[in-house]
Formats: C-alpha cells, structure tokens, sequence
C-alpha cells in the first residue's frame, strides 16, 4: 500500500525564539522566507516568519539615520561636485571663446557649440550620480520649486555654481590674457530688451524640457540625460550664439561679467533662464 505523507506549510505570525523540535516534526515542514519576497507578496493573509537567527532584528530593526542628518552629510559632497563641474564646463566654453576670437574664428559658431555640448555630455555623465549635475542656478531653482531638490539645499547648490563660474572666468584671464576679453566670452546681448528675454527664456525652456524628461520620468533612458542636455545646449547655441550670447545659464553670465566688468542687460539673463526653466520643466510634468 503506497505510503503517502500529508504536507503543510505553516507560515507563523511568531517573531520571537527558534522553532522547537516538537513543532518541525517529519510530518509538518515550516516554510520560512525572507520578510520582503519576490514570491510571495504582502498580504492581510499571510503573515512571512522572517529566516532563522534574524528574528532578533526584524523585532527590533536598526533606525535608519534621520533624513537630515543623511542630507547635512552628503551635501558638502554635492557642493564641491557642483563647483567642480561648473568650473569645468565654463572653463572649457570660455577657453573654445578666446581661441576663436583670438585665431581669427577658426573654430567658428559649430565649433564653439560642439565644445559647449561635448563639455556638458562628458560632465554632466562624471558628476550626475554625485549632485544631480546642476550646474545651473535656473536648473537648481526648476528643480526645487517642482519638489526635486529640498530647499534647503539651494542656496548651496547656486553659491557652489557661482563661485565655479567666477573661478573659471579669472583662471581663463589669467592663463590666457585675451586683448578683447569682454568682447570674447561676456554675453552681450544683440538684440534689444525684450527680444533677448523672449530667446533665453525660450532656449532655457527647450533646456529644462529635455533634462526633466531624462531624469523625472521612469519610463526615461536615465543614461541619456548627459548625451540629451549636451544635444539641448548645442542646439541653442547654434540658434542664439550670435543674438544673446546663449547663455540659458545665470552663474555662466555673472562669472565672465565679474571678470570682465561687462554688465549690459545683465538683469535679463537673471530673470529668463530661472522663468524658461521653471516653464520647461512645469510643460513636461505636465504632458507626462
């Protein structure tokens, strides 16, 4: 006569003390699964014992450390990275600036918007995962007012990319000693007021638009944020290089000006890039 042995699984509410020898006896097998499981999901239903020799923790868990305390630690890190970054890109635009005023054009509007966008691709992929990858006053302030960067830490985040910017604006004079420096990198609008407000609000909203949608949105290749931003900021410069300077950037404006002294309708490229952000990013959480 076949033997058959009846099985059950007993899945237990009890958190506390190791199974006994009576209750795991050859008739009765006593499932244990981790507390959070891929199979069997949580439910009103099913209480999960969590494994042996963890009992002690999932009774008594490890608070995690406060969210502030957490931010306060890692945001002297994001800081220097948004200073770095800044630095760098604004130093290689200014330096793409000189050399072509200097040799007579030769690396001309394509040239100087190729290095643009090359230099944001190959910083925004280095410091992304460590800031966010500002490194951009009217991107910080889009991110905050739509909740993705706490308050708090804005202010850091734009004295860190102002002071990248002036950095890079004074080692740029000092290294390259340009006859017409201001006429080099300042951006000195060609257009009158209120046409310039138009084209940097509308080239920072196109901006704004393209990074929301790479790094918001899950259903987003997040690995193209850097190659998108790139493509976004070259794109611009070729449309406003020659009209206002395609600045789409606060802290890329004030940095040259302090260096160079040169603030005409400085005002404009306060107020455009902040309102085109906020704008471009407001259209794309709209859509999506």
């Amino acid at each position: 006569m076949e033997h058959r042995r009846s099985i059950s699984m007993d899945l237990t509410l009890s958190f506390s003390g190791a199974p006994s020898e009576e209750n795991m006896s050859d008739d009765k097998i006593e499932i244990i699964v981790p507390q959070v499981s891929p199979v069997l999901p949580r439910s009103p239903w099913i209480n999960i014992v969590p494994p042996l020799g963890r009992q002690n923790e999932a009774s008594h868990p490890h608070p995690p450390p406060s969210s502030a305390k957490t931010a306060a630690l890692a945001l002297p890190q994001k800081v220097a990275a948004e200073f770095l970054g800044t630095f760098l890109l604004v130093f290689a635009l200014l330096s793409a600036l000189i050399t072509n005023e200097a040799r007579g054009g030769a690396l001309g509007l394509l040239g100087v918007a190729a290095v643009a966008g090359t230099a944001v691709v190959v910083i925004v992929a280095s410091v992304v995962h460590i800031s966010g990858s500002h490194l951009n006053p009217a991107v910080s302030i889009a991110m905050a007012v739509f909740g993705y960067l706490p308050w708090a830490q804005l202010l850091p985040y734009m004295a860190a990319q102002l002071l990248g910017s002036t950095a890079a604006s004074f080692t740029a004079k000092a290294v390259y000693r340009p006859a017409n420096l201001g006429a080099a990198i300042a951006t000195v609008p060609t257009l009158g007021t209120a046409e310039t407000l138009f084209v940097e609000f509308v080239t920072t909203f196109v901006l704004l638009f393209v990074i929301t949608a790479h790094a918001i949105d899950p259903k987003a290749v997040k690995e193209l944020i850097a190659v998108g931003a790139g493509a976004a900021v070259m794109m611009n410069a070729l449309i406003s290089s020659e009209s206002t300077g395609a600045s789409m950037n606060p802290a890329r404006t004030l940095g040259p000006a302090f260096a160079t002294g040169t603030y005409t309708k400085i005002w404009v490229y306060m107020v455009a890039p902040p309102l085109g952000a906020i704008a471009g990013t407001g259209a794309y959480i709209a859509l999506k």
